[in-house]
């Protein structure tokens, strides 16, 4: 008897071919379409008369999985997550950007949607696995326990956004592209004759889409804004709000060629959320953009505890280069990492994942970022 496996199937490429994939080996595949936002209803197309639910990327994503099934002969479904992302993904992505934070909703949208709200929903469709499109791998050791893989892809690797799942979540899914490099995958959709197989990837937060950040945020918080100070107190100009600036941040700022100053462009180094200061400096490597530590909170190991005292390789950023770090787990599910070289624009809010060599074991979310003992205005 065949495996059943619900896929979520996006109207993307790649589980398009996620899909062919599962049933090239054998499996019995349910497709099914998550509708995860209401543009019509929750304020971002405000304003805009032309608004039309029917042309929406979202609705166009669904006919373009419609087509998929149909081309594939199997059965699609579509379910709703609307209340369940307003309350465990947007609440939180509100939350930490009135903290003055930078938040990556897609961990969470993967850790209370795409594998949890989905999976309770595939089981009780009698699912033995639910399976998605990101590029990672899995190995499933009746032992051990289940293990996440970076994909193959390096420059697609997803398990970043994997991190925060647990290991339940894990056992029970399937990745069928993680073994595939990006042009493999519209290859085998252009072999197959799909719908998807020239569609441009998304970019970018989904409830946002092609939309201007500033715009789409200031229907949920209202904006504050106040000054831009350098860190020696010498005010440079005004910024809109804290919350549409995060560390590292060069465009937007509206300070180039400020008289007596050099052509040099200028960063975003910190903020005062109290005080409603963001500081600015110039220079692409200020010394203050540098952190040698940072304090994780919220921690979750996937499948093994990290050992102490052992050298493990971190990312702080999606598709940010491998560093190299030393562990220490503290008490009140902490962590402290110290980088074994200086890291640039280690944000609070963002990730911290850790990896040993292939293995992602998990991480959490950076709190506080500190050089030579000093906190960062962060």
């Amino acid at each position: 008897m065949k495996k059943r496996v619900i896929l979520g199937l996006s109207g993307g490429v790649d589980s398009s071919v996620a899909a062919i994939k599962l049933l090239e080996e054998g499996y019995e595949v349910i497709g099914v379409f998550m509708r995860n936002w209401d543009s019509a209803t929750n304020n971002d197309f405000l304003g805009n008369p032309d608004y039309d639910s029917d042309v929406c990327p979202q609705e166009k994503d669904y006919q373009d999985a419609v087509k998929v099934a149909e081309k594939l002969g199997i059965e699609l479904k579509r379910v709703d997550f609307i209340e369940e992302y307003w309350e465990y993904v947007f609440k939180y992505f509100l939350a930490e950007y009135a903290a003055g934070r930078t938040p990556n909703p897609d961990l969470m949208c993967n850790k209370e949607i795409k594998f949890k709200a989905f999976l309770d929903y595939a089981n009780n469709l009698n699912a033995d696995y639910i399976a998605m499109g990101h590029y990672a791998r899995i190995i499933h050791d009746p032992i051990k326990g289940s293990y996440l893989l970076r994909g193959v892809d390096g420059n697609k690797d997803q398990t970043y956004f994997l991190a925060l799942l647990s290991q339940n979540q894990i056992n029970k899914a399937l990745f069928p592209i993680g073994d595939m490099v990006k042009k493999e995958v519209r290859e085998l959709a252009v072999k197959y004759d799909l719908a998807t197989a020239t569609k441009k990837d998304s970019t970018g937060i989904c409830f946002i889409g092609e939309r201007r950040f500033h715009q789409f945020l200031q229907n949920y918080l209202p904006a504050k804004p106040g000054k831009m100070v350098r860190l020696n107190g010498e005010v440079i100009g005004n910024h809109d709000g804290l919350m549409y600036y995060t560390i590292g941040q060069r465009k937007g700022l509206g300070i180039g060629g400020i008289a007596g100053y050099s052509t040099d462009p200028w960063f975003v180094v910190g903020k005062d959320l109290e005080n409603n200061i963001l500081f600015v400096e110039q220079g692409i490597d200020n010394e203050y953009l540098y952190s040698d530590f940072c304090i994780v909170k919220d921690l979750n190991w996937i499948n093994e505890i990290p050992v102490v005292g052992k050298e493990y390789q971190a990312k702080f950023r999606y598709r940010e280069k491998d560093n190299s770090v030393i562990i220490t787990l503290l008490e009140d599910n902490l962590m402290h990492v110290k980088f074994n070289n200086l890291v640039r624009a280690v944000t609070p809010g963002q990730a911290c994942v850790i990896y040993d060599g292939e293995i992602c074991m998990g991480g959490g979310i950076i709190n506080e970022v500190f050089r030579n003992g000093e906190k960062r205005k962060y």
